[in-house]
């Protein structure tokens, strides 16, 4: 087919902002979003250069959710940007519905990209419980979800729940740079592991920063396998002679908690926690009483996702806690409002990224470089 020169001359091609990221012009792609983070979601359509889908998510009166999807989707690769919050059920069922109808309305694909994954905690199986992840897991991926996008899970393991696959991304580097050029003199910092449970998390920092670590040990809290729930009832013991001699069921000893203790020294440094989640903020703020006693001067509080229940603001106002700074993949801008010393990263350069290399097909070992395991 051939064209005139004539015809052609006023002919532009669309010039790209040289800060846009290398985003191929196209319109298969349609970003969509609940009511957990519209935020997050213009940041992520932003700095990919498209708009957000027309996508219309409320409740009736009886608090069904409705979910109403005003643009084509059919033949187009979907990515729903949902995260978790305090109405976590309803940000499921949310997500839920926003992929099924995408499904049903021929998508092509249907990546979610869920920053905080709701019930990550729920991951091991406790007593007559269940296993909630894995049952949150297989209703995402019947629901028509043909990717995952999350960020720092809870467990990793939680990934193998899914029958799709799953990105955990990692938001550890926005974290160690926030601590190099935003916390003076980090040089005589040491990071602190709030438990032991989490010694391998700090280690890996202090590993990246040169720097040492502590761990607080014989934290005071109530664990799960504690809880009385009938089923510590001793076993009957047989009559027979030949059967009281060295046979039954011995007793579990039970657990005594040592008085909290800090292995390693903090006196005259910056003690630095890190962790994935902070939601009940007591057992931070009991960490850093200890941590102040043992003679920190500074103690900053660093975490992933920041859910801040209750009244996490004001026990963080009124606790030795210099700094907690969390990441936007949760919305806490009222408890930012409630308390000056909470501080934001944002990660959406990051979600940006993921989603425009699995749309165009790349690899992705570029945003997981020198991640270990212990990340």
């Amino acid at each position: 087919m051939f064209h005139n020169r004539a015809s052609l001359q006023g002919f532009r091609l669309p010039q790209r902002s040289p800060n846009m990221m290398d985003v191929p012009i196209t319109s298969d792609i349609v970003i969509i979003s609940g009511n957990s983070h519209p935020e997050l979601s213009n940041l992520v359509a932003s700095r990919l250069g498209v708009k957000t889908g027309g996508c219309a998510v409320y409740h009736k009166a009886n608090r069904e959710t409705m979910v109403e999807i005003g643009d084509s989707v059919r033949g187009k690769d979907i990515y729903i940007i949902q995260t978790g919050t305090k109405d976590v059920n309803n940000n499921i069922m949310e997500l839920l519905i926003m992929a099924y109808a995408c499904k049903t309305s021929s998508a092509k694909s249907i990546v979610a990209v869920i920053p905080y994954l709701p019930y990550s905690k729920q991951c091991k199986m406790r007593k007559r419980g269940c296993i909630v992840s894995k049952l949150l897991a297989k209703m995402m991926c019947k629901s028509g979800l043909t990717h995952v996008i999350t960020m720092d899970l809870h467990q990793k393991e939680i990934q193998g729940f899914f029958d799709c696959p799953v990105d955990n991304l990692r938001a550890s580097p926005f974290l160690l740079q926030y601590i190099q050029e935003c916390i003076p003199d980090y040089r005589n910092a040491v990071i602190v592991a709030r438990n032991p449970g989490s010694a391998k998390k700090a280690t890996s920092y202090a590993e990246r920063l040169r720097l040492g670590i502590a761990v607080i040990h014989g934290e005071q809290k109530e664990a799960e396998s504690d809880e009385v729930d009938g089923r510590y009832s001793p076993p009957t013991v047989p009559r027979s002679r030949t059967m009281d001699v060295s046979v039954g069921v011995p007793v579990h000893p039970a657990k005594e908690k040592p008085p909290i203790n800090v292995v390693g020294d903090v006196g005259g440094r910056i003690a630095i926690m890190v962790d994935d989640l902070i939601d009940d903020v007591q057992s931070f703020v009991a960490a850093a009483e200890v941590l102040k006693e043992r003679g920190a001067y500074k103690i900053y509080v660093l975490a992933t996702h920041g859910l801040l229940s209750s009244d996490a603001p004001r026990l963080i106002d009124d606790s030795p806690i210099d700094e907690v700074v969390v990441t936007n993949t949760i919305p806490h801008e009222l408890q930012k409002m409630q308390c000056h010393k909470i501080k934001t990263v944002d990660i959406s350069v990051l979600l940006s990224e993921a989603i425009r290399r699995i749309h165009n097909k790349e690899s992705m070992s570029y945003l997981f470089k020198n991640v270990t395991l212990e990340d």
